[in-house]
């Protein structure tokens, strides 16, 4: 009984198989790298046929943007990059549709000894060549970031995305893909990378202090940071697993606590090194005590009462504050006229006086040759002419009835 259910098991699948097939990859998200090729059956008239047997002779659609490789028993047998229809030629899978009866009837045969099964496993498979864009990222805790121009190290957090791309298809699916598997979307394979790439982008960011980049112009300077990532991952991603990154995008960067404290106490300084507007701060601190004295509860008189008696010192302060920045302001004035002073004193150069040959060859720039000391000839006198009125000109028009020359 079992032998009779095994040789029709055999004859069906092995009849079924030998249906040409029209292959293409399986549906691909836009954040899929990996899937199988499936063959197209609209009707359902082929539906015995093994799963795994390509047909000699079966056609595989190869579109823009995807590696299709063929797998015989788990070896790599024929691949390609370029979009196109391609015919399987060199399938250990006869067929009967080819012609080749014998082979196909010895296929047949020898399912028998396996219970019906086809012992051989052909297989296409196709990997995404596109750019896989919007995986997430975040640092799980502040990278330090040493800024020239605060001259401290800063702590910060930054929150974006990333985009990957394979370079190299064979030794993606070698390294990168789980085996025995039809599907593979990045977040199926995101988490193992994904500490990598952080620690990656705090390379890339000391990478980055290292050039003087200042720390609040990283949100623009992705380019540079893709660079950097690149660099980083070179060697782990790129040459051992046959992808890298393509694309860093940093869409937020935050700051700690400490580190916005200081970054707003070098701001601030450098804004009071500013006479002009170390002067309107001294005048508008002095403005909002005139203005709290008369909003006091006691009332205007004993508020001014009591400021007057501190204004013996702190009036004092503020005078000098305020003179002390009228100095400055009147020193950076000062200089600024004699630079522009100096500007408009120093010589213009002067355009290099016209040449002239001599009789003996020598080319001079003065009145008298250098060589032979003959004058410089004197210009020629411009060509006259003769209007029809009879006078002789020399110009262009006529001195005595303003014809113009001919």
């Amino acid at each position: 009984m079992g032998l009779i259910k095994a040789v029709t098991t055999a004859a069906g699948r092995g009849l079924g198989d030998q249906w040409l097939e029209v292959i293409e990859a399986a549906d691909m998200s836009d954040k899929t790298v990996f899937t199988k090729g499936v063959p197209v059956r609209s009707d359902g008239s082929n539906s015995k046929g093994s799963s795994d047997i390509i047909t000699n002779g079966s056609t595989i659609h190869v579109l823009p943007g995807q590696f299709m490789f063929i797998l015989d028993g788990g070896k790599v047998v024929d691949y390609t990059a370029e979009e196109g229809y391609y015919t399987v030629n060199n399938s250990t899978a006869p067929s009967l549709f080819n012609g080749q009866f014998q082979d196909a009837f010895k296929d047949v045969l020898n399912r028998v000894r396996y219970g019906g099964t086809n012992p051989q496993k052909q297989q296409a498979f196709f990997i995404n060549l596109q750019e896989i864009k919007g995986i997430k990222f975040g640092t799980p805790a502040p990278v330090n970031y040493f800024d020239n121009f605060y001259n401290s190290e800063l702590f910060l957090r930054a929150h974006g995305d990333y985009s990957v791309k394979v370079t190299n298809p064979l030794l993606f699916y070698e390294q990168v893909i789980p085996k025995n598997t039809d599907h593979v979307d990045i977040d199926d394979i995101n988490e193992q990378y994904m500490s990598e790439f952080l620690q990656a982008f705090s390379a890339a960011l000391n990478a980055m202090s290292a050039e003087g980049i200042r720390i609040s112009f990283i949100p623009s300077k992705a380019p540079e940071l893709s660079k950097q990532m690149q660099i980083c991952l070179d060697e782990d991603w790129k040459q051992s697993r046959g992808f890298e990154v393509d694309h860093v995008g940093v869409a937020s960067v935050s700051y700690t606590d400490d580190s916005q404290k200081l970054i707003n106490m070098r701001n601030q300084g450098a804004m009071m090194s500013d006479p002009s507007i170390r002067e309107g701060f001294t005048q508008s601190a002095i403005a909002s005590g005139i203005q709290a004295a008369g909003s006091n509860t006691a009332g205007a008189g004993t508020a001014f009462m009591g400021m007057g008696m501190g204004m013996g010192a702190a009036g004092q302060f503020m005078g000098a504050a305020s003179q002390t920045n009228m100095q400055q302001m009147q020193m950076q004035q000062q200089q600024q006229m004699q630079q522009q002073a100096q500007a408009a004193a120093a010589p213009q150069p002067q355009a290099a006086a016209a040449g002239w040959t001599c009789a003996c060859g020598a080319v001079n720039t003065g009145n008298f040759c250098t060589n032979c000391g003959q004058p410089k000839p004197a210009p020629a006198a411009p060509a006259s002419w003769t209007c029809s009125c009879g006078t002789v000109n020399t110009g262009n028009f006529c001195t005595n009835c303003g014809t113009k020359r001919s």
